[in-house]
């Protein structure tokens, strides 16, 4: 399996404090879809990187390659609204998988 860092974009700096009632629909799709992405071990960990120029998101996902990361984010409810667009980077994850759910649930990677 490969690594992956995906950076989604927001389409403007202010995004996290200015967003519509639409934008936030998407954003709690978007949300629901990478928990199952983890529930699933895709997303190995996910979520808003709080930059001070403006919050953007990222994630680690295990996958077999670039294409299947890609084929991820096109079913990103955001990025299939052209609300949020993304960058990938392939990476060297050092992941350390629990022994069980219950210590996967008390870990933070």
């Amino acid at each position: 399996m490969n690594h992956f860092l995906l950076k989604l974009v927001p389409p403007r700096p202010t995004f996290a404090k200015d967003m519509n009632d639409d934008e936030k629909n998407l954003m709690q799709q978007h949300a629901k879809y990478f928990e199952q992405l983890q529930e699933r071990g895709v997303a190995l960990a996910y979520g808003p990187v709080l930059d001070p120029r403006g919050s953007w998101g990222m994630a680690i996902l295990e996958v077999e390659n670039e294409n299947e990361a890609k084929e991820i984010l096109n079913s990103d409810p955001t990025v299939k609204a052209a609300l949020n667009t993304f960058e990938i980077y392939p990476m060297r994850a050092f992941v350390q998988y629990a022994q069980n759910k219950n210590a996967a649930k008390e870990r933070h990677l």
